[in-house]
């Protein structure tokens, strides 16, 4: 057992700390603290998890556990929850354009997958977590980039709320939910499943370069 939760600890959180290692190096010009990504991601890792796991076993004895309702809870919770982990940075100042919004989304979500797929290993085997590192990362760090971007646009007085991108995010993140449970019946749903990563994966993509071309206007770099 000492050995399977070494493994399952390596697996779900070195491919995650690698990604954030990966896009920190993105914000080339003008990187944030260290210390404030450290936070943010083990903010996500630990504190939104328990948050939304102790939601999600209460929604649990009052909602229906159909698969649409179990999707929907689950995005409806598990979003809000890793928005939380973003507003730190946020609240204190360290947000001040649209890469940071992204740095520090991707971040909080890569925290709370790595948790996720380490808790999903030791109910349901090292297998589950094998596949559920290839899919997450990419699902949650996307969904919550999209949260950090309003958190960004905000700190810019480009928009005054951030409810239409956590919107955004809970839908994509239902859908994504839904896919899951629908697959387990049809093999289609798990082309739709894979279709929706790269979506996610070109979604972070896209966020990088808008938040790369505001920094280099900002600096007046062509």
């Amino acid at each position: 057992m000492p050995d399977t939760l070494y493994f399952l600890i390596l697996i779900s959180y070195v491919p995650a700390i690698a990604l954030v290692w990966y896009f920190y190096h993105k914000d080339k010009y003008e990187p944030e603290p260290a210390k404030y990504i450290a936070i943010t991601f083990f903010y996500g890792a630990i504190v939104s998890v328990g948050i939304a796991m102790f939601l999600e076993r209460l929604a649990s004895y009052i909602f229906p556990q159909a698969a649409l309702f179990i999707a929907l809870i689950s995005a409806s919770i598990e979003e809000p929850s890793k928005a939380l982990a973003i507003r730190i940075p946020y609240d204190s100042k360290q947000m001040d354009g649209l890469m940071d919004g992204v740095v520090y989304g991707v971040t909080a979500g890569l925290g709370f997958a790595a948790t996720e797929n380490l808790l999903y290993g030791l109910g349901f085997g090292i297998q589950v977590t094998l596949i559920r590192i290839i899919l997450t990362p990419f699902a949650h760090g996307a969904w919550s980039a999209i949260v950090g971007v309003g958190y960004g646009l905000k700190a810019e007085g480009y928009v005054r709320s951030i409810i239409p991108f956590l919107l955004l995010a809970m839908f994509m993140h239902f859908l994504w939910n839904f896919l899951i449970f629908m697959s387990s019946d049809n093999m289609l749903y798990l082309l739709l499943i894979l279709l929706l990563l790269l979506i996610n994966i070109g979604i972070i993509g896209f966020l990088v370069y808008l938040g790369t071309k505001e920094d280099m206007a900002k600096y007046g770099i062509d």
